[in-house]
């Protein structure tokens, strides 16, 4: 009673909410990039919000069905096909033992979630089944899936499906509005710097993976050169001696020596983990408490 690799993806991990409480050790958060479309397929499949899932980061993923269960998958558009019918995403599917499952191009967006009924019966290490490869924590074996990989469920036979209606379903543009919190080192940043920085228009670089993202643009200079390396929030926006900004993401380092001129809320932080490469990025300064009420909103919703 199993999902099976039967090809090599290039990049298929396993993850979850993420582990907490560990940073003092040098552990670091991990998670599901994309809480949003996560969170969503749990919610079809009925499953706890915490349950695990499948991140599939590029295209040309394989799997055969061992046995029935009913699948969810959201996330990026991509090509979805079961036994090569085409299939759509943001909505369940039921599956039976001998099924293929392929997901092939990916169209927008970046990363695709496949969740199973009741999720992957997988050791927990840490309090969490969150791969983060550079820790070899997570997962099967601290690193991402293979072709002959073998992730068990338990045997679920449904006979109904759930869809998303459409207002739901995201769109994955090539233009984002970031917002963000100034932190206490903004006062390290002259107002003109500020200014720049919000006015700026930023482009999304290739140097952009599960720890964190670099941006292009004009440069936000800073008084500073460094400070005494602290912990580093999810979407922390640090800004080197180039002038670049780096926002960090789920597998970020836990601490680090670069002034931070504030952090990108985390419900935008998801929608970024969808942007491609030249995506333009634009920053909007919010108070404390509007971030408060915006990520609070976010998690009442789907709890």
């Amino acid at each position: 009673m199993s999902l099976e690799l039967i090809n090599n993806p290039i990049l298929v991990t396993l993850q979850d909410k993420g582990r907490y409480g560990y940073s003092s050790i040098g552990v670091t958060n991990s998670g599901v990039m994309d809480e949003y479309a996560y969170f969503w397929a749990n919610k079809m499949l009925g499953n706890s919000l915490g349950t695990n899932i499948l991140e599939i980061a590029f295209s040309n993923v394989i799997f055969k069905v061992n046995a029935d269960t009913k699948i969810a998958l959201t996330g990026a558009k991509c090509e979805f096909f079961i036994n090569d019918i085409s299939k759509e995403c943001w909505q369940t599917h039921n599956v039976k033992a001998g099924d293929i499952i392929k997901i092939a191009k990916i169209l927008e967006g970046n990363r695709v979630y496949l969740g199973v009924f009741g999720g992957f019966d997988i050791k927990k290490e840490f309090g969490s089944n969150s791969t983060t490869i550079k820790e070899n924590l997570g997962g099967l074996d601290g690193t991402k899936l293979k072709k002959a990989d073998i992730l068990p469920f338990k045997e679920y036979i449904s006979h109904h499906n759930s869809r998303l209606k459409k207002e739901f379903i995201p769109s994955y543009c090539d233009e984002l509005t970031l917002r963000v919190v100034l932190g206490y080192q903004d006062e390290n940043f002259s107002q003109v710097e500020k200014n720049k920085f919000f006015s700026n228009i930023f482009t999304l670089s290739n140097d952009f993976n599960r720890m964190g993202c670099k941006l292009n643009g004009e440069p936000t200079l800073c008084d500073i050169d460094g400070i005494i390396s602290e912990g580093i929030s999810f979407g922390a926006i640090q800004i080197p001696s180039d002038g670049q900004p780096i926002i960090l993401l789920k597998d970020r380092q836990t601490i680090g020596g670069y002034p931070k001129i504030g952090s990108v809320l985390s419900v935008d932080c998801f929608k970024l983990s969808q942007a491609k490469t030249n995506c333009k990025i634009k920053f909007k300064e919010i108070s404390l408490n509007e971030a408060l009420k915006e990520v609070k909103e976010f998690y009442s919703f789907f709890s």
